[in-house]
């Protein structure tokens, strides 16, 4: 039995061809992930300072970090320092019945940058938020999808102060 010849391997390998190229020009133009922007060398070693070193934000921010190749020191001489990271919840709609029905997340962060004796970045804040809707029909489940939104606010959160440290130079 004899095969027949393959259709479609010109154009199998014209499609190979035109990823390779898109994904050099990606490249070439300064394309990055999120969270993945190239810090200066004097932000390579850094030392953390917050109040709260479990909370969502500061894992957030320690992870992007070393994905960034920042080496995280206790003494370093820069130092980022965490003065507020909370978050609050209000209410943002209720029902005839005066049952909330949706929220309003909002993570904020302060923080600040210093470099030796020099303050790079004053207090600045960061606030995301995100509204839900909250059903007591399923209650637990909402439950859950608070902390997965506050887990993503702090997510979000790090990524812009990972964004701001790599602005510095």
């Amino acid at each position: 039995m004899q095969r027949a010849p393959r259709r479609g391997g010109w154009l199998q390998s014209r499609l190979v061809l035109s990823l390779a190229v898109a994904l050099g020009m990606l490249g070439a133009c300064g394309f990055r992930l999120q969270g993945q922007a190239p810090l200066a060398e004097k932000w390579r070693v850094l030392e953390i300072r917050a109040v709260d070193e479990q909370s969502d934000f500061v894992r957030a921010i320690r992870r992007g970090l070393q994905g960034a190749k920042v080496r995280i020191e206790t003494g370093a001489p820069a130092v980022l320092s965490i003065e507020r990271d909370e978050l609050i919840e209000r209410v943002a709609s209720v029902s005839a019945r005066n049952v909330p029905r949706e929220y309003e997340l909002t993570y904020i962060v302060r923080f600040s940058v210093r470099l030796g004796d020099e303050q790079r970045v004053q207090a600045e804040d960061v606030r995301v938020s995100r509204d839900f809707s909250f059903d007591e029909r399923i209650a637990l489940a909402k439950d859950r999808e608070r902390e997965q939104l506050r887990a993503a606010l702090a997510e979000e959160a790090a990524v812009i102060v990972l964004q701001r440290l790599a602005s510095l130079r």
